[in-house]
């Protein structure tokens, strides 16, 4: 089952790349115009080095990782011992249900995922002072640490992804399950040009969509039909 939850995780994050263009959207084209660079650093039209782009998502994807190893590592409390098995259930019954709510959510026919943003709005209010600081971003150590800062933007999709994470049994599959989410956001906010329009074209046909998150819906599905046998 946890290789069925890295493929939901992946296609959440490719899959979402509307919602992420709209949360994350505004900072991507923030950090890209900047004026001015490092010494040695070309810029172009006011445009920043595509390596620094990189950055950006090596440091966004490092604290998605961080998160997903504190999650799973918080949720392995659960696994210590038999006489904790109804919470290990009820864990596992909460992480089928976020994907199916997932799957709805990337299908176009549920939104409930994203009240979970406003969890978060209290922890962005602190960590946006410090982006703040490090901007504007003049070489690739910044752009990694403003990448590691943006990791904590509120982001229904993330924490949907997170609470996944508690059932994942221990802080390395937690780790590994965000990691999934982070790389399949990549194409969205990193890639441009054709490749990257052809791919947002294909991710919101109605069809792509429909047919991919009701895959993801269904293997929630299948994971509480499991528990059931």
């Amino acid at each position: 089952m946890l290789e069925t939850t890295f493929l939901a995780a992946f296609l959440t994050g490719l899959l979402g790349g509307t919602h992420c263009v709209g949360m994350c959207g505004g900072i991507v084209a923030a950090m890209s115009f900047q004026g001015g660079v490092g010494k040695g650093e070309v810029s172009q039209g006011g445009r920043q080095p595509f390596r620094f782009h990189i950055g950006y998502s090596l440091g966004r994807i490092a604290s998605y990782a961080a998160l997903g190893a504190l999650a799973g590592l918080i949720g392995s409390a659960a696994f210590l011992s038999d006489s904790l098995y109804p919470l290990q259930r009820g864990l596992y019954v909460l992480a089928q249900v976020i994907l199916i709510l997932l799957g709805l959510y990337l299908a176009g026919l549920n939104q409930s995922i994203r009240v979970l943003e406003q969890a978060g709005a209290a922890v962005w209010k602190r960590v946006q002072p410090l982006l703040a600081k490090v901007l504007p971003v003049r070489n690739l150590g910044q752009a990694v640490a403003a990448g590691a800062l943006w990791g904590w933007l509120p982001c229904g999709l993330v924490y949907s992804v997170l609470v996944m994470a508690l059932s994942a049994g221990s802080a390395i599959h937690g780790a590994a399950l965000l990691l999934a989410f982070g790389l399949g956001t990549v194409p969205n906010l990193l890639l441009m040009g054709w490749a990257a329009e052809r791919l947002r074209n294909f991710a919101r046909n109605i069809w792509v969509k429909r047919g991919a998150g009701l895959l993801v819906a269904a293997m929630g599905v299948w994971g509480l039909f499991q528990l059931m046998r």
